[in-house]
């Protein structure tokens, strides 16, 4: 399988509502680059929704397609995370999450009512927010003596490198995501340069 040089994802997080029988379904959908920023935001909802009966979800994070989850909280097994989790993969992005919180209306609505509803909500939470493509980038981190300051810079600058996280002193560190599709050109610039150290980064 081909790792591909761009992903689609969210940008920023949007809400929707839904309803069905007098029980309300609230979608939020977020982006998220770790399975952290994830369990923060479904701690923040649970706090805001404290009187929701169920909080379900369904998440994806990466390129490779193999870490994603959903819940169902639950409710009847396969009705809440699955459909949330398939209007994700139906807009075919990655690094997003969709949280439904449902309050209960005395209604039952069944499991064709139920996975109607889940799967509704997301869809519209996330129709209102812009699918944006982004770059694969690899994380690499650069040390190098100060010096090599504006050259490192604007090779980075160049390539449209994404700087993470920097430390400047007379021995610099930068750790910088680098566009898959253009990795070998900043090795190459990076490693003609003199003083400088390049490797593959964690994470």
């Amino acid at each position: 399988m081909t790792v591909p040089d761009f992903y689609n994802t969210i940008t920023q997080p949007s809400t929707a509502e839904f309803k069905d029988r007098g029980s309300k379904f609230i979608a939020f959908a977020f982006p998220i680059e770790t399975t952290d920023d994830f369990k923060l935001r479904l701690q923040e909802l649970k706090k805001e929704h404290p009187k929701a009966v169920h909080h379900c979800f369904a998440y994806r994070i990466g390129t490779d397609g193999n870490n994603f989850r959903s819940s169902d909280d639950g409710e009847p097994s396969g009705t809440a995370g699955k459909p949330i989790l398939g209007q994700i993969d139906s807009k075919q992005i990655t690094n997003a999450a969709v949280i439904v919180v449902r309050y209960f209306g005395g209604t039952l609505l069944g499991v064709p009512g139920l996975i109607n509803a889940y799967k509704s909500s997301a869809a519209l939470a996330l129709q209102v927010t812009p699918v944006v493509q982004k770059q694969v980038e690899i994380k690499y981190s650069i040390e190098f003596d100060y010096t090599r300051m504006n050259d490192v810079m604007m090779v980075l600058k160049q390539c449209s490198c994404k700087i993470i996280s920097q430390e400047i002193q007379l021995f610099c560190t930068i750790t910088a995501g680098i566009p898959r599709n253009r990795l070998d050109e900043v090795l190459y610039k990076l490693n003609d340069l003199q003083n400088i150290t390049v490797k593959k980064a964690a994470g």
